[in-house]
């Protein structure tokens, strides 16, 4: 299999947010890339149903997303403490942990939502922009996908998807809507396109989410416990999508407490406590030989309930 960085996705991915001023402002969102319609990339063909045995990083001379030190307080909290971990291109990491150990704000300084107060991040080896068009470039090749699914709730399905196609990257309205079919097909909600967010299940929701991402598509994704605001039964039709993502070799940092997808969908699990990471390793080796005290707590409360 071909290296997954090889193709050079490049992507904008955002969040439309109209204003009271009727003012489309177009800051940063939810993404996703793969072999998209229309966009002459091809479908890679899986060897091994397992992520873990892709080669990520394959052929690059330097990780993707690097971070030196970071860390980064609110008020008298800290919430990172001098976090470093690196990531190779077509590498899946899962960020575990408990709560308020850090993840979302971790998510959040990569893509420039939080400034960081000391320490860096390197994306694709450039330090991340401060502001003005250059950030904005930046948040086009980093995609984040949230708890909440920032759909707007009185524009169909079709509509929400296609926003983004034809606002940022001006592709002709036609066009978008055709891509946008297939990729509602692909998260599987094609029968959905001209409902309404409010008469989809939140399932649904977010996987239109994703596929409004998708046709933007990101070099890096970010998912920030895409499934916690899910109930129980819909949460695998979301992280049915995220694995088959994976398998097509998307560079992806997740944060959840789902450990099953962690365990067979990560080429490395993070575990995260107190701003710090604690481990980073193999998913085989965290499950079943954490090296820590604190991680070995951490699974003995999770993977007993």
């Amino acid at each position: 299999m071909g290296a997954p960085g090889a193709h050079g996705w490049e992507a904008t991915s955002v969040i439309h947010n109209e204003q009271p001023d009727g003012v489309l402002r177009l800051p940063c969102i939810s993404g996703m890339a793969s072999s998209l319609p229309g966009s002459g990339v091809a479908t890679r063909a899986m060897t091994n149903s397992s992520t873990t045995a892709r080669p990520p990083g394959s052929g690059c001379a330097q990780p993707l997303l690097a971070l030196e030190n970071v860390s980064k307080t609110f008020g008298d909290l800290q919430v990172l403490r001098a976090v470093s971990l690196s990531l190779e291109r077509g590498e899946v990491l899962v960020v575990v942990g408990p709560s308020g150990g850090g993840k979302s704000t971790l998510c959040r300084t990569i893509n420039r939502l939080e400034p960081i107060d000391s320490g860096r991040i390197l994306f694709d080896g450039r330090p991340l922009p401060a502001e003005g068009r250059e950030l904005a470039r930046h948040r086009a090749d980093v995609g984040m996908v949230f708890q909440s699914f920032n759909l707007f709730a009185h524009k169909t399905v079709l509509h929400n998807v296609t926003l983004g196609p034809v606002n940022v990257r001006k592709t002709p309205k036609a066009q978008a809507e055709a891509q946008a079919m297939d990729l509602l097909e692909r998260v599987g909600i094609q029968s959905q396109a001209h409902k309404y967010p409010a008469q989809l299940s939140g399932g649904q929701q977010q996987r239109a989410a994703i596929a409004r991402a998708l046709a933007m598509r990101p070099r890096l994704m970010l998912f920030d416990e895409p499934t916690s605001a899910l109930d129980p039964e819909m949460v695998s039709e979301v992280l049915d999508v995220m694995t088959r993502l994976a398998e097509d070799g998307m560079t992806m940092i997740v944060v959840t407490h789902e450990m099953g997808f962690a365990r067979n969908a990560a080429n490395r699990v993070a575990f995260m406590a107190d701003g710090q990471i604690v481990e980073d390793g193999a998913p085989d080796e965290f499950f079943t030989q954490p090296r820590t005290d604190r991680a070995r707590d951490f699974l003995s409360k999770i993977l007993t309930h």
